[in-house]
């Protein structure tokens, strides 16, 4: 049974946010820097998380929440399950060649414990087959006439339930991803921010182009998605709360 969830002293006005399957922390930092307050969860330990962590499988964590009543403690719930069941590198290419193996798709058991939470929350995916709502999609180019001067694309897409946001329009690329793609080397103003060799990012790039820094373990970066992503969706989803307490 999940015991009683410590976290950091925070200012009282600071809502708290649950991180599922947290990983190093991207979406965890876009969600503080918007003005949460967060404690991720994830099955591998993460020492560079850089707030409150318990190692834990996510869903049994979750589960446990809701039966004792401490989900009532979060405002908001933020879940990245993995994603090799229904992305696209898994179900094209990999598959078309039969490499990798058999991968469980998290989401629809996901799904079902973030609708017994009676909470608002995002489930976040890559591009791909994933069975997730594409209610928002973004990538590391120009958000609402802002650009993220990110040097990824990293496309990914988030289901929002209950709540909703506007969709900001997705402009042309600027150019191809810097690497080998089908035996064609090209060059370009994006780095790959996965695998390795071939033109792939070194860690200081990928650090540099998703604008995170805290840690330089490749197999972190290549999971993470940028802060940028969930300050945007963070930010948002603040506003509109605010917009109906005016409202009420």
């Amino acid at each position: 049974m999940t015991q009683p969830v410590p976290v950091r002293r925070a200012a009282a006005h600071r809502p708290l946010l649950l991180d599922l399957f947290c990983c190093a922390g991207g979406a965890a930092t876009g969600y503080h820097r918007a003005g949460f307050d967060v404690v991720g969860i994830d099955i591998v330990h993460r020492p560079n998380y850089p707030f409150t962590f318990h190692r834990a499988d996510a869903l049994t964590f979750l589960a446990d929440l809701i039966t004792t009543g401490e989900i009532n403690r979060f405002a908001f719930v933020h879940g990245s399950p993995p994603c090799q069941a229904g992305c696209a590198l898994t179900v094209g290419t990999n598959a078309s060649r039969g490499w990798g193996r058999t991968h469980v798709q998290l989401i629809p058991a996901l799904r079902d414990l973030l609708e017994a939470t009676d909470l608002p929350y995002v489930i976040e995916q890559p591009t791909g087959k994933a069975p997730i709502r594409r209610d928002l999609t973004l990538c590391g180019l120009t958000l609402c006439g802002e650009s993220f001067g990110l040097g990824v694309l990293r496309h990914r897409v988030f289901e929002l339930g209950r709540w909703s946001t506007v969709q900001p329009p997705h402009p042309r690329h600027r150019g191809p991803v810097r690497g080998y793609r089908h035996g064609v080397y090209r060059e370009g103003p994006y780095v790959a921010a996965y695998g390795s060799g071939g033109g792939k990012a070194t860690v200081p790039e990928m650090q540099a182009a998703m604008g995170i820094t805290w840690t330089n373990v490749r197999e972190e970066l290549t999971e993470a998605i940028p802060p940028a992503y969930t300050q945007h969706i963070g930010t948002a989803f603040l506003a509109s709360t605010r917009t109906l307490e005016v409202a009420a």
